[in-house]
Protein backbone atom coordinates (compact mmCIF):
# COMPACT_ATOMS: atom_id res chain seq x y z
CA UNK A 1 0.00 0.00 0.00
CA UNK A 2 1.40 3.26 -1.06
CA UNK A 3 1.53 6.67 1.58
CA UNK A 4 -2.18 8.33 0.62
CA UNK A 5 -1.68 12.17 2.63
CA UNK A 6 -4.88 13.57 0.94
CA UNK A 7 -8.16 12.22 -0.18
CA UNK A 8 -10.74 10.29 0.50
CA UNK A 9 -8.38 7.53 2.11
CA UNK A 10 -6.52 9.60 4.15
CA UNK A 11 -5.94 10.45 7.96
CA UNK A 12 -9.09 12.75 8.58
CA UNK A 13 -7.88 16.63 9.07
CA UNK A 14 -8.69 18.57 12.01
CA UNK A 15 -12.18 20.59 11.52
CA UNK A 16 -10.65 24.21 13.82
CA UNK A 17 -9.97 27.14 12.22
CA UNK A 18 -6.34 28.68 12.49
CA UNK A 19 -6.40 31.83 15.26
CA UNK A 20 -3.36 34.37 14.89
CA UNK A 21 -1.31 35.22 17.78
CA UNK A 22 -0.51 38.66 19.42
CA UNK A 23 3.13 39.11 17.62
CA UNK A 24 2.85 36.19 15.53
CA UNK A 25 0.53 38.19 12.44
CA UNK A 26 1.93 37.44 9.15
CA UNK A 27 3.54 34.21 9.76
CA UNK A 28 2.96 31.59 7.53
CA UNK A 29 3.86 28.18 6.57
CA UNK A 30 2.35 24.83 5.79
CA UNK A 31 0.24 23.36 8.57
CA UNK A 32 2.00 19.83 8.21
CA UNK A 33 5.77 20.76 8.27
CA UNK A 34 7.30 20.98 11.48
CA UNK A 35 8.80 24.79 11.04
CA UNK A 36 10.95 24.59 13.67
CA UNK A 37 14.33 25.77 11.53
CA UNK A 38 12.69 29.66 11.49
CA UNK A 39 15.85 30.38 14.13
CA UNK A 40 17.65 30.55 11.10
CA UNK A 41 20.15 27.17 11.79
CA UNK A 42 21.57 24.78 9.65
CA UNK A 43 19.31 21.64 9.09
CA UNK A 44 20.07 18.10 8.12
CA UNK A 45 17.69 15.72 6.33
CA UNK A 46 15.57 12.72 7.26
CA UNK A 47 17.93 12.24 10.26
CA UNK A 48 16.17 9.31 11.63
CA UNK A 49 16.00 7.12 8.35
CA UNK A 50 19.31 8.00 7.42
CA UNK A 51 21.00 6.87 10.90
CA UNK A 52 18.69 3.97 10.57
CA UNK A 53 20.09 2.68 7.34
CA UNK A 54 23.61 2.89 9.13
CA UNK A 55 22.37 0.69 11.89
CA UNK A 56 20.99 -1.52 9.66
CA UNK A 57 24.33 -1.71 7.48
CA UNK A 58 25.71 -2.86 10.69
CA UNK A 59 23.47 -5.60 12.21
CA UNK A 60 21.25 -7.62 10.04
CA UNK A 61 18.14 -7.99 12.66
CA UNK A 62 17.28 -4.52 11.85
CA UNK A 63 13.79 -4.01 10.20
CA UNK A 64 11.28 -1.51 9.24
CA UNK A 65 7.52 -0.96 9.54
CA UNK A 66 5.23 1.68 9.02
CA UNK A 67 1.40 2.57 9.46
CA UNK A 68 1.28 4.06 5.75
CA UNK A 69 3.36 6.59 6.73
CA UNK A 70 6.66 6.00 5.77
CA UNK A 71 7.04 9.09 3.61
CA UNK A 72 6.05 11.12 6.46
CA UNK A 73 8.27 9.33 9.12
CA UNK A 74 11.66 9.24 7.21
CA UNK A 75 10.72 5.66 6.95
CA UNK A 76 11.09 5.63 3.20
CA UNK A 77 14.81 6.11 3.37
CA UNK A 78 15.31 2.65 4.75
CA UNK A 79 12.58 1.15 2.61
CA UNK A 80 14.45 1.74 -0.21
CA UNK A 81 17.55 0.92 0.71
CA UNK A 82 16.49 -2.40 2.27
CA UNK A 83 13.55 -3.52 0.86
CA UNK A 84 13.51 -6.75 1.36
CA UNK A 85 13.49 -5.41 5.35
CA UNK A 86 10.24 -3.24 5.20
CA UNK A 87 7.20 -4.34 5.77
CA UNK A 88 4.23 -1.72 5.28
CA UNK A 89 1.02 -2.42 7.14
CA UNK A 90 -1.36 -0.05 5.74
CA UNK A 91 -4.08 2.09 7.83
CA UNK A 92 -3.96 -0.16 10.68
CA UNK A 93 -1.69 1.10 14.21
CA UNK A 94 -2.78 -2.45 15.95
CA UNK A 95 -1.66 -4.76 13.41
CA UNK A 96 1.38 -2.59 13.09
CA UNK A 97 2.29 -3.15 16.58
CA UNK A 98 1.53 -6.67 16.36
CA UNK A 99 3.65 -7.39 13.23
CA UNK A 100 6.64 -5.96 15.41
CA UNK A 101 6.15 -7.88 18.39
CA UNK A 102 5.56 -10.46 16.20
CA UNK A 103 8.89 -9.95 14.76
CA UNK A 104 10.45 -9.01 17.64
CA UNK A 105 10.03 -12.55 19.06
CA UNK A 106 11.42 -14.30 15.85
CA UNK A 107 14.90 -12.72 17.04
CA UNK A 108 14.41 -9.29 14.71
CA UNK A 109 14.96 -5.69 15.97
CA UNK A 110 11.99 -4.28 14.28
CA UNK A 111 11.79 -0.49 14.04
CA UNK A 112 7.86 0.69 13.83
CA UNK A 113 7.00 4.09 12.83
CA UNK A 114 3.48 5.97 12.81
CA UNK A 115 2.47 9.02 14.24
CA UNK A 116 2.26 9.76 17.64
CA UNK A 117 -0.86 10.08 18.24
CA UNK A 118 -1.58 7.15 16.41
CA UNK A 119 0.50 4.69 18.41
CA UNK A 120 0.05 6.51 22.23
CA UNK A 121 -4.30 6.71 21.72
CA UNK A 122 -4.77 4.22 18.95
CA UNK A 123 -2.50 1.33 20.07
CA UNK A 124 -1.81 1.38 23.51
CA UNK A 125 -3.27 -1.89 24.63
CA UNK A 126 -1.60 -3.77 21.88
CA UNK A 127 2.04 -1.79 22.38
CA UNK A 128 1.36 -2.71 26.51
CA UNK A 129 -0.03 -6.45 26.04
CA UNK A 130 2.35 -7.55 23.18
CA UNK A 131 5.22 -5.29 23.25
CA UNK A 132 5.91 -3.97 26.82
CA UNK A 133 4.68 -6.82 28.88
CA UNK A 134 6.61 -8.98 27.76
CA UNK A 135 10.02 -6.87 27.29
CA UNK A 136 10.19 -7.10 23.46
CA UNK A 137 13.04 -5.32 21.73
CA UNK A 138 10.50 -3.15 19.85
CA UNK A 139 11.39 1.20 18.38
CA UNK A 140 8.45 2.91 18.49
CA UNK A 141 9.47 5.78 16.64
CA UNK A 142 6.71 8.62 16.01
CA UNK A 143 6.75 11.77 14.20
CA UNK A 144 4.47 14.63 14.98
CA UNK A 145 5.17 14.70 18.50
CA UNK A 146 3.52 17.58 20.78
CA UNK A 147 2.62 20.87 18.53
CA UNK A 148 4.34 20.16 15.09
CA UNK A 149 1.70 20.08 13.11
CA UNK A 150 -0.93 22.33 12.32
CA UNK A 151 -3.62 20.20 11.88
CA UNK A 152 -5.32 20.45 15.08
CA UNK A 153 -6.39 17.57 17.65
CA UNK A 154 -6.45 14.30 15.23
CA UNK A 155 -2.81 14.62 14.69
CA UNK A 156 -1.21 16.99 17.55
CA UNK A 157 -0.04 14.13 20.39
CA UNK A 158 0.13 16.54 22.86
CA UNK A 159 -0.39 13.89 25.37
CA UNK A 160 1.40 11.23 24.61
CA UNK A 161 4.51 11.07 27.39
CA UNK A 162 1.27 11.52 30.19
CA UNK A 163 0.08 8.21 28.65
CA UNK A 164 3.44 6.30 28.10
CA UNK A 165 4.97 7.37 31.12
CA UNK A 166 3.44 4.77 33.00
CA UNK A 167 3.71 1.87 30.91
CA UNK A 168 6.05 -0.86 32.88
CA UNK A 169 9.72 -1.50 30.70
CA UNK A 170 8.97 1.20 28.26
CA UNK A 171 12.44 3.95 27.67
CA UNK A 172 10.65 6.95 26.44
CA UNK A 173 13.10 9.44 24.62
CA UNK A 174 12.68 12.72 23.50
CA UNK A 175 15.47 13.75 21.03
CA UNK A 176 16.58 17.92 20.30
CA UNK A 177 17.65 18.07 17.17
CA UNK A 178 19.21 16.60 14.25
CA UNK A 179 22.45 15.40 15.70
CA UNK A 180 20.66 13.49 18.81
CA UNK A 181 18.07 11.91 16.47
CA UNK A 182 20.68 10.14 14.89
CA UNK A 183 22.75 9.41 17.79
CA UNK A 184 19.85 8.13 19.46
CA UNK A 185 18.72 5.64 16.71
CA UNK A 186 21.89 3.96 17.01
CA UNK A 187 21.78 4.16 20.63
CA UNK A 188 18.39 2.55 20.89
CA UNK A 189 20.25 -0.68 19.81
CA UNK A 190 22.17 -0.87 22.76
CA UNK A 191 18.84 -0.72 25.12
CA UNK A 192 17.33 -3.52 26.68
CA UNK A 193 13.21 -3.87 26.21
CA UNK A 194 10.42 -1.71 24.35
CA UNK A 195 11.54 2.34 23.70
CA UNK A 196 9.17 4.85 22.43
CA UNK A 197 10.75 8.02 20.50
CA UNK A 198 9.60 11.18 19.74
CA UNK A 199 10.49 11.48 15.83
CA UNK A 200 11.60 14.80 14.26
CA UNK A 201 11.92 14.33 10.70
CA UNK A 202 12.68 15.92 7.33
CA UNK A 203 14.72 18.77 7.44
CA UNK A 204 15.61 18.80 11.02
CA UNK A 205 17.21 22.19 12.79
CA UNK A 206 21.33 21.22 13.88
CA UNK A 207 22.05 22.45 17.35
CA UNK A 208 23.58 20.00 19.30
CA UNK A 209 26.53 19.48 17.04
CA UNK A 210 28.19 22.80 17.93
CA UNK A 211 28.66 21.63 21.77
CA UNK A 212 30.14 18.10 20.90
CA UNK A 213 26.68 16.27 22.42
CA UNK A 214 27.05 12.69 22.43
CA UNK A 215 23.34 11.12 23.71
CA UNK A 216 23.64 9.06 26.29
CA UNK A 217 20.80 6.87 27.56
CA UNK A 218 19.00 8.33 30.57
CA UNK A 219 21.36 11.07 31.10
CA UNK A 220 20.69 14.42 31.43
CA UNK A 221 23.70 16.53 30.23
CA UNK A 222 24.26 20.68 30.74
CA UNK A 223 24.78 22.23 27.58
CA UNK A 224 24.99 25.84 29.00
CA UNK A 225 25.48 27.07 32.89
CA UNK A 226 24.27 30.41 34.26
CA UNK A 227 23.28 31.44 37.73
CA UNK A 228 20.20 32.75 37.75
CA UNK A 229 17.63 30.24 35.91
CA UNK A 230 17.88 27.00 35.40
CA UNK A 231 15.87 25.50 32.11
CA UNK A 232 15.38 21.70 32.50
CA UNK A 233 13.87 20.68 28.95
CA UNK A 234 13.62 18.11 26.72
CA UNK A 235 12.65 17.87 22.53
CA UNK A 236 12.94 20.85 20.64
CA UNK A 237 12.23 22.92 23.73
CA UNK A 238 16.02 22.74 24.46
CA UNK A 239 16.69 24.72 21.18
CA UNK A 240 13.99 27.28 22.65
CA UNK A 241 15.80 27.61 25.56
CA UNK A 242 19.01 28.00 24.24
CA UNK A 243 17.67 30.71 22.39
CA UNK A 244 15.55 32.36 25.06
CA UNK A 245 18.84 32.21 27.14
CA UNK A 246 20.95 34.31 24.68
CA UNK A 247 18.16 36.61 24.56
CA UNK A 248 17.63 37.13 28.44
CA UNK A 249 21.45 37.49 28.36
CA UNK A 250 21.25 40.96 27.13
CA UNK A 251 19.19 41.88 29.76
CA UNK A 252 21.97 40.65 32.03
CA UNK A 253 19.80 37.51 33.14
CA UNK A 254 22.42 34.51 32.86
CA UNK A 255 20.40 31.16 32.01
CA UNK A 256 21.61 26.81 32.49
CA UNK A 257 20.35 24.87 30.17
CA UNK A 258 20.13 21.26 31.28
CA UNK A 259 18.39 18.79 28.21
CA UNK A 260 16.62 16.20 29.52
CA UNK A 261 16.14 13.77 26.49
CA UNK A 262 14.98 10.40 28.34
CA UNK A 263 11.98 11.12 30.11
CA UNK A 264 12.12 7.54 31.59
CA UNK A 265 13.89 6.53 32.87
CA UNK A 266 14.29 9.90 33.63
CA UNK A 267 18.15 11.49 35.33
CA UNK A 268 16.87 11.93 39.03
CA UNK A 269 20.30 12.10 40.63
CA UNK A 270 21.53 15.16 37.92
CA UNK A 271 18.34 16.72 37.96
CA UNK A 272 18.36 16.83 41.69
CA UNK A 273 22.21 18.57 41.89
CA UNK A 274 21.11 21.27 39.42
CA UNK A 275 18.17 22.09 40.95
CA UNK A 276 19.72 22.13 44.50
CA UNK A 277 22.37 25.01 43.59
CA UNK A 278 20.77 27.90 45.33
CA UNK A 279 19.54 31.45 43.92
CA UNK A 280 18.17 29.90 40.61
CA UNK A 281 14.80 30.12 39.26
CA UNK A 282 14.15 26.17 38.19
CA UNK A 283 11.91 26.38 34.38
CA UNK A 284 11.05 23.21 32.67
CA UNK A 285 9.81 23.89 29.56
CA UNK A 286 8.74 20.90 27.06
CA UNK A 287 6.85 20.34 23.86
CA UNK A 288 3.62 18.70 25.84
CA UNK A 289 0.74 19.54 28.11
CA UNK A 290 1.83 20.81 31.45
CA UNK A 291 -0.09 17.16 32.95
CA UNK A 292 2.10 14.44 33.10
CA UNK A 293 5.16 15.26 31.24
CA UNK A 294 8.76 16.27 32.06
CA UNK A 295 7.74 19.30 34.08
CA UNK A 296 5.57 16.85 36.86
CA UNK A 297 8.19 14.07 36.21
CA UNK A 298 10.58 16.74 37.62
CA UNK A 299 8.41 18.52 40.20
CA UNK A 300 8.21 15.21 41.55
CA UNK A 301 11.69 14.24 41.63
CA UNK A 302 12.58 17.82 43.37
CA UNK A 303 10.13 17.47 46.17
CA UNK A 304 10.73 14.08 46.78
CA UNK A 305 14.19 14.89 47.37
CA UNK A 306 13.38 17.32 49.88
CA UNK A 307 14.65 20.17 47.46
CA UNK A 308 12.71 23.31 46.83
CA UNK A 309 13.43 25.52 44.22
CA UNK A 310 11.10 28.67 43.11
CA UNK A 311 9.86 26.10 40.00
CA UNK A 312 8.10 26.96 37.39
CA UNK A 313 6.90 25.52 34.13
CA UNK A 314 6.80 25.94 30.59
CA UNK A 315 4.42 23.98 28.11
CA UNK A 316 1.58 23.06 26.61
CA UNK A 317 -1.97 24.32 28.22
CA UNK A 318 -4.34 21.49 29.14
CA UNK A 319 -6.62 21.54 26.49
CA UNK A 320 -7.27 20.88 22.56
CA UNK A 321 -5.18 23.05 20.73
CA UNK A 322 -6.11 25.13 17.42
CA UNK A 323 -4.90 24.22 13.42
CA UNK A 324 -3.25 26.74 12.08
CA UNK A 325 0.71 27.74 11.10
CA UNK A 326 3.14 26.51 13.65
CA UNK A 327 4.83 29.82 14.54
CA UNK A 328 1.71 31.65 15.41
CA UNK A 329 0.21 28.46 17.29
CA UNK A 330 3.73 28.21 18.97
CA UNK A 331 3.66 31.93 20.16
CA UNK A 332 0.05 31.51 21.13
CA UNK A 333 0.61 28.28 23.09
CA UNK A 334 4.09 30.14 24.97
CA UNK A 335 6.52 27.82 23.49
CA UNK A 336 7.75 30.19 21.29
CA UNK A 337 11.49 31.94 21.97
CA UNK A 338 9.95 35.46 22.63
CA UNK A 339 6.99 33.32 24.89
CA UNK A 340 9.18 32.00 26.69
CA UNK A 341 11.70 35.35 27.19
CA UNK A 342 8.67 36.70 28.57
CA UNK A 343 7.27 34.57 31.12
CA UNK A 344 11.17 33.97 32.40
CA UNK A 345 10.74 37.82 33.00
CA UNK A 346 7.77 38.06 34.86
CA UNK A 347 8.91 35.20 37.14
CA UNK A 348 12.12 36.85 38.27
Amino acid sequence: MTDVPFGPNSRRKSKYAPRTAPGAEGARTSAMIASLDAEGRETIATPFGTALCELAAQRDDVVGLSADLSKYTDMHIFAKEYPDRFYQMGMAEQVLISAAAGLAREGFMPFATTYAVFASRRAYDFIAMAIAEENLPVRICCALPGLTTGYGPSHQATEDLAIFRGMPNLTIIDPCDATETAQATHAMAGIDGPVYMRLLRGKVPDVLGEYGYQFKPGKAQMIREGRDVLFISSGFMTMRTLDAAAQLAKDGTDCAVLHVPTIKPLDVETIRAEAAKSGRLVVTAENHTLIGGLGEAVATTLMTGGIHPTFRMIGLPDEFLDAGALPILHHQYGISVEAICASVRSWL
